[in-house]
């Protein structure tokens, strides 16, 4: 096995090698995940399904992420580069099938992107509406990308630490109302909780989809395989890391929001903000302030994290000649892909400002932007676990546990996608409701132009994609 050195050096781009540390590493796929938001926006929604199984439906997502992280970790213990999971796809599936989830995970980065964007934006506006200011929607949209840009332009241990410093914050905060609310109730062990009082196991599995979709982009520290140190030891610890730390957040928080809620005349499955209710009703509002302002760091830090990783993997489809091949140049001081982070910034803002302008408020594009970010995520990780034992038995080193995790983590990610699509008939999974119906018919679309796109490369230049199955091409910093 090679030594993280040895890897990067193999794979030599414009990007900063080996200027990472561990810490930096993680706090890429911390940030995507955003572990701050889940309990303080979605926890709600979860618990209309799964009830007092709550926290059953978050230990149950964070086990079967931990099974699609193994099959991630099949790959990155042996190869680093900044294409991420779609890079990975390639050396099991092939060159077609690694780009297809290529551009399914490109598409869940940048839908991910726009969604924490708009709630940067609601955030933002209630954290401001304190001090009577009242900005336009487009002008946080403006600020958030535009401050995304700039960090993700400046050299990668700016935005990294910015990312890790914003998340720590957002992550004490939300914890700290964790532990008033436990300690409010006498650090009390809720037996309805406990024991999954009037909880289905249909619930629980509904509750599961949701959980998924809040552990979506664990595994963006991959996209750093070229700019960290020892990458074949640090990134697959994020990986996995990653799940298990974030888990163990919304599992806490799953079970004292809950609790917190017991007795309270509002009922949490219609609650938006149900930590800023609880820091309220408890006497905490100066700490539901704190919180407001964690969660509009944790918001912009996933969407820096999200432009991040864009445009890595815009950056390395450019170096292999699949998109336009200035994306591929890398800045020469600073060594970052600073046309890509242009392309991703200004491409977020787009798209929001464009939905703003239809008619959508920023709750209800973040809504829909984060079902839609999803199926590019499901996408991905179906395929790189479908593509680990083939990858190990091309390099001799399949195991039956290999086999078998592969074969768990496929079936796993049935649960997410029948959740998302419905059956018809089905109480477990029900067809989604109108506007909801579209979203899958939104990423057939994309992914048929990608199909494509992808059928007119391979016929005026095949050589493009057997790249894949080796380096990159070599582009330096200057290269037009």
């Amino acid at each position: 096995m090679k030594s993280g050195k040895e890897a990067v050096s193999a794979i030599q781009t414009g990007l900063r090698s080996e200027c990472l540390s561990y810490t930096e590493v993680l706090a890429q796929s911390i940030s995507v995940i955003a572990p701050s938001t889940v309990p303080a926006a979605i926890v709600g929604l979860i618990y209309v399904t799964a009830g007092n199984g709550t926290w059953l439906s978050f230990l149950i997502g964070m086990l079967g992420l931990m099974l699609v992280s193994y099959n991630i970790n099949q790959f990155s213990r042996r190869s680093a580069s900044a294409g991420s999971l779609y890079f990975f796809i390639a050396q099991g599936l092939g060159p077609v099938t690694g780009v297809i989830g290529g551009w399914a995970l490109l598409f869940g980065y940048m839908i991910t992107g726009m969604s924490t964007l708009c709630g940067f934006s609601v955030a933002s506006s209630e954290f401001l509406a304190q001090f009577g200011l009242q900005p336009p929607t487009i002008l946080l949209y403006a600020i958030g990308a535009g401050s995304a840009f700039i960090l993700a332009y400046k050299e990668a241990q700016i935005s990294s630490r910015a990312m890790l410093i914003f998340e720590c914050a957002a992550v004490v905060f939300v914890l700290a109302l964790g532990l008033v609310i436990w300690g409010h109730s006498g650090f009390y062990l809720d037996p309805e909780q406990l024991y999954l009082t009037e909880t289905t196991p249909g619930g629980v599995l509904m509750g599961v989809v949701l959980v998924v979709f809040g552990f979506s982009g664990f595994e963006s520290s991959t996209s750093l395989g070229e700019e960290a140190k020892d990458p074949l030891r640090s990134i697959p610890k994020s990986v996995i890391q990653s799940v298990v730390l974030s888990g163990f957040v919304f599992i806490f928080m799953a079970y004292v929001v809950v609790l917190g809620f017991k007795g309270l005349p509002d009922d949490l499955g219609k609650t938006e903000s149900p930590l800023l209710y609880l820091s309220t009703k408890l006497g905490w509002p100066l700490l539901g302030n704190f919180i407001n302002l964690g969660v509009l760091l944790s918001f912009f830090s996933c969407t820096l994290a999200s432009v991040n990783s864009t445009a890595r993997i815009v950056y390395s489809m450019a170096r292999h000649g699949l998109v336009y091949q200035a994306l591929g140049e890398s800045h020469k001081k600073n060594n970052t892909p600073h046309i890509a982070a242009a392309f991703a910034s200004g491409f977020t803002f787009l798209m929001a400002a464009l939905v703003n302008f239809f008619g959508s408020t920023p709750f209800q594009s973040q809504g829909y932007f984060g079902a839609l970010c999803s199926f590019g995520f499901l996408s991905a990780y179906f395929l790189v676990s479908l593509a680990a034992p083939i990858y190990l038995l091309r390099v001799n080193q399949l195991s039956v546990k290999a086999l078998l995790l592969s074969a768990l983590a496929v079936g796993f990610m049935a649960i997410p996608f029948l959740g998302v699509i419905g059956i018809q008939g089905s109480d477990i999974f029900p067809p989604p409701k109108f506007p909801n119906n579209l979203l899958i018919w939104i990423f057939i679309a994309y992914m048929t132009t990608g199909a494509l796109w992808l059928l007119a490369v391979k016929i005026v230049n095949p050589s493009k994609l057997q790249a894949l199955s080796g380096n990159p091409p070599e582009i330096s910093g200057d290269q037009k």
